[in-house]
């Protein structure tokens, strides 16, 4: 008898779901953390302590920061 898949800590996300939270900025397909903290089943703060301890294993771009825009600009 075959067993169904269950939604257990090591299971497969569905693409459909990954797919509704990347979003186009500018170009680029990004993805918010705390989005990614939801997929990993994670707070978001360990999260990006988890990447800002291991910065050599991601891309220089991986992850960057947005800020409100300066009123002198």
């Amino acid at each position: 008898m075959a067993k169904e898949p269950s939604q257990s800590a090591g299971s497969v996300v569905p693409v459909e779901i990954i797919e509704r939270r990347i979003y186009i900025l500018r170009g680029y397909k990004i993805m918010i953390d705390s989005d990614l903290a939801v997929l990993y089943r994670v707070p978001t703060f360990r999260l990006n302590e988890a990447v800002k301890r291991n910065k050599t294993r991601f891309p220089a771009d991986f992850m960057f920061g947005l800020r409100r825009k300066s009123p002198n600009l």
